[in-house]
């Protein structure tokens, strides 16, 4: 979670539950706010999770291990995790909440920070601002529910314009919605007005109502059986079930 403009004393308290072979985050209430299977701490456990590292399918498998990846919002930790620890490339978090992090590398395997990895405490609005970001991610993951998972906090057409400028050419922004909500349409429209209708693309949303929203920096248009070919790469390589997302997931405009 990262919070716009809060003081420590108003962060949520961070706790953990288990549920049988399952772990999750909460932040003050029963939501869950990440999840990781015990027995397979690297692995991604959550849906939605999974689809966003749909960037994938935009990028060479062989270039992966040289590209940077940024969380906006640490949650349990997955995206951070299977970035560094599958995917072998440069990984960045920005996280508000200090205790998040204590958890996440207590009770979540968290590795710590390294040439590769980096937790930086900060307001993601704040942070990505800082010019020695911009032009350097290629694929950028934005997760940033309130702690009762009611709406993004960070959703304005200034925020996805900031968060366009992070990324490199081919790079691409994966976000968590609530496909259900109707903050979903706004939030949509907010992303087109960043980057241009023609660059978002978006998965049907999950049975949990999470619909993941991908903007490219460059909209390109790959054919139906590139994406399907780079979907069976990507499942081979790195067990993601990328396969199934041909089905559910198009672009927006057309």
């Amino acid at each position: 979670m990262a919070r716009n403009k809060k003081t420590a004393i108003e962060l949520p308290e961070v706790s953990v539950s288990d549920d049988g072979e399952v772990r999750h985050l909460h932040l003050g209430t029963p939501w869950i706010q990440g999840s990781m299977r015990v027995a397979e701490p690297f692995e991604i456990e959550l849906q939605y999770v999974q689809r966003m590292m749909a960037w994938l399918l935009f990028v060479e498998p062989a270039s992966v291990t040289k590209r940077h990846a940024m969380q906006l919002g640490l949650g349990a930790g997955a995206i951070t995790k299977f970035c560094y620890k599958k995917l072998r490339l440069c990984t960045t978090a920005i996280e508000l909440n200090p205790q998040v992090l204590a958890v996440c590398r207590q009770w979540f395997k968290l590795p710590p920070d390294g040439p590769k990895l980096r937790v930086v405490l900060a307001d993601a609005a704040e942070e990505i601002r800082n010019p020695m970001w911009q032009g350097t991610v290629d694929a950028l993951a934005v997760d940033l529910y309130d702690h009762e998972a009611a709406a993004p906090v960070l959703d304005s057409p200034a925020f996805y314009a900031d968060c366009r400028a992070l990324l490199t050419e081919d790079g691409c922004m994966t976000v968590n919605l609530f496909g259900r909500a109707s903050s979903f349409e706004r939030s949509l429209q907010s992303m087109a007005s960043a980057f241009g209708e023609d660059a978002l693309w978006a998965f049907k949303p999950t049975r949990e109502g999470n619909t993941v929203v991908l903007a490219q920096r460059t909209p390109s248009r790959p054919k139906r059986t590139e994406l399907a070919a780079r979907a069976e790469a990507i499942q081979a390589r790195w067990d993601l079930p990328s396969s199934k997302w041909m089905r559910v997931f198009k672009p927006v405009a057309g």
